[in-house]
């Protein structure tokens, strides 16, 4: 069936103003999607030359969760989520990031294994990953190396 012709003509000042509006919600994470950052990242240079551990939080200031599915580096053969379970860690098929809400990656509980490392990350180096979610596009981290002794301020 063919619209009608009058209802495929919009007049610029309606154009305008319905663009404006949904132009509004767009990267406001009101409509339902997550919106995503990462802060406090580092990885402490390790002692092994073919693992690692990372850190970090996702941040998720948007209304719809999302999970974390994977993560790549170009730095590791392999780079997996865990999470530790009382005392034993074990390895994550994907976490969680809720909305408005944060997914933290901490010594002691959830963490990255960079797994067989092509080189040994060095304290003042930086390490890239890149993080793939269910739904919002990867994000591109450059996780700096600190002392293998550092401790963050931000507790974790």
């Amino acid at each position: 069936m063919r619209p009608r012709r009058s209802a495929r003509l919009l007049t610029a000042p309606a154009a305008a103003v319905t663009g404006a509006l949904l132009l509004a919600g767009c990267g406001s994470g009101a409509d339902g999607t997550a919106e995503l950052s990462v802060q406090d990242a580092y990885i402490p240079q390790p002692v092994s030359a073919t693992m690692a551990a990372g850190f970090l939080t996702i941040v998720n200031k948007g209304d719809a969760k999302d999970e974390l599915t994977s993560v790549t580096s170009p730095s590791a053969g392999q780079v997996t989520l865990h999470r530790t379970v009382g005392s034993s860690m074990e390895q994550a098929g994907s976490l969680d990031v809720p909305a408005h809400g944060q997914l933290v990656f901490k010594s002691g509980g959830n963490h990255l294994m960079f797994e067989m490392l092509k080189s040994k990350p060095v304290q003042g180096g930086t390490v890239t990953v890149r993080l793939h979610f269910a739904a919002s596009d990867p994000l591109t981290v450059d996780i700096p190396v600190k002392s293998a002794t550092y401790s963050p301020k931000t507790g974790h």
